[in-house]
């Protein structure tokens, strides 16, 4: 019986730092890039149920805030400067974002995805 009880404290445990670990994980790093007042790439797709790090790069010489009210995030990025910005886990869906300083034109949307490896394979075969 304590041979049994000892195998079931060694199982949870490892499950607990097993589930803790997936969640200290480095969140997966995509980047965003405004120039010339628009979002690159327009449509961003990334992992679904994943911490996301987005780096927001201004390649424009004013500033511009990087606002979704889908992710309730809004951020200033200086010109010619760089954030991050940490969303997620996401369940699957579009949550689009927009630069508040030029709404007219940018304009984006982050998909996420649950099979996002054959996705992203696909739009970028899509691409060429």
């Amino acid at each position: 019986m304590k041979l049994r009880q000892y195998f079931f404290i060694l199982a949870l445990v490892a499950f607990v730092f097993g589930s803790a670990a997936q969640s200290w994980a480095k969140p997966e790093v995509f980047t965003i890039t405004i120039k010339d007042h628009t979002f690159e790439p327009a449509e961003l797709l990334v992992p679904a149920d994943t911490k996301i790090k987005l780096v927001i790069k201004n390649e424009d010489p004013t500033p511009e805030e990087f606002e979704s009210y889908d992710l309730n995030r809004e951020k200033i990025v200086t010109g010619n400067g760089t954030i991050a910005v940490f969303i997620g886990p996401l369940k699957p869906g579009e949550y689009k974002y927009f630069g508040e300083f030029h709404e007219d034109t940018a304009q984006g949307v982050i998909v996420a995805v649950e099979n996002f490896e054959e996705q992203a394979q696909s739009a970028q075969e899509d691409q060429e």
